[in-house]
């Protein structure tokens, strides 16, 4: 009877511990997880569905918690990987649509002013988005999102090196595209 009382309170003891440290997780790691779910699918909701379904599976995964070296890299890699599966099993909605036009402009900023910022965003959304996957994701988290490369190579399974050269090779095509565009205004 005792041992079963003993082993009784162990368990409660690491349950407690488990549910203490996804607090933490939760606390200290949500915005990551939710910056990454947008990145991807650039739908507020749906971020926040992923953020979810994200600690959800981190909750499953339960007594194995504590072996996990790096807390926030592993978050960003299930966070990835499930807002993936997101954007595979839903349509996506562009950005630069009726979500962007209701942003409220700033105070000062004319009418005018406000306009062309919001052409030159549906632009340069239209030209990420024409990017090659690989070179875009690497952008995106580590440029847009302002995700460290560190984390963003985690995420995507892929070198430092990778994420830098990737960014820089996204930059470069961006920058032909939007010269280009350019001479052709002129």
């Amino acid at each position: 009877m005792i041992a079963e009382s003993v082993m009784a309170s162990e368990a409660m003891a690491v349950e407690r511990q488990e549910k203490d440290l996804l607090e933490t997780m939760v606390l200290e790691h949500s915005r990551l997880v939710y910056r990454i779910a947008f990145s991807v699918l650039r739908n507020p909701a749906e971020a926040e569905d992923t953020a979810q379904e994200t600690f959800l599976r981190v909750l499953r995964f339960g007594k194995k918690l504590d072996g996990v070296r790096d807390p926030r890299a592993w978050l960003a890699q299930i966070a990835w990987r499930v807002a993936v599966e997101r954007r595979r099993q839903t349509t996506r909605t562009p950005r630069g649509t009726e979500e962007d036009a209701q942003e409220v402009p700033s105070p000062r900023l004319g009418v005018d002013q406000v306009l062309l910022e919001q052409e030159r965003t549906v632009i340069l959304d239209r030209l990420i988005a024409a990017l090659p996957d690989e070179l875009r994701e690497a952008l995106v988290l580590s440029t847009i999102e302002e995700i460290a490369p560190r984390d963003v190579a985690s995420v995507l399974g892929i070198s430092e090196a990778a994420v830098r050269s990737r960014t820089f090779r996204a930059r470069q095509i961006l920058r032909e595209k939007l010269l280009v565009m350019l001479s052709m205004r002129k």
